[in-house]
């Protein structure tokens, strides 16, 4: 019989540091919030955060795997989608509306 030695993969795994300003997300824009886990490519996965108040907030990990790992990590986090019911929960203001927009938007 073979003996497994594999070591879980980091890229699958999140860091205390990312586990705990997800935490702290949800602590501060209420319960339950949402979180979308989009593949980025090489660089690995946005974990955006949608709290119950309508706020924003995003983590960068490794990978998809480390992003859905990070939602299951953390109490009243539920991993959601960009559908209408996500869309429609969260609440952009004029200034952050202009900044996204870029320079030109600002003339």
């Amino acid at each position: 019989m073979a003996e497994n030695n594999e070591t879980p993969s980091t890229e699958n795994t999140p860091t205390a540091k990312q586990v705990a300003a997800a935490r702290r997300f949800v602590a501060q824009h209420g319960k339950p919030s949402k979180a979308v886990v989009e593949n980025i490519g090489r660089v690995g996965a946005r974990v955006v955060l949608v709290g119950k108040d309508g706020a924003l907030g995003d983590v960068i990990v490794k990978g998809p795997a480390a992003g859905e790992a990070l939602v299951e990590a953390v109490e009243d986090l539920e991993t959601a989608e960009w559908d209408a019911a996500t869309v429609g929960a969260t609440v952009i203001g004029a200034a952050h509306r202009r900044r996204m927009a870029g320079p030109r938007a600002r003339r």
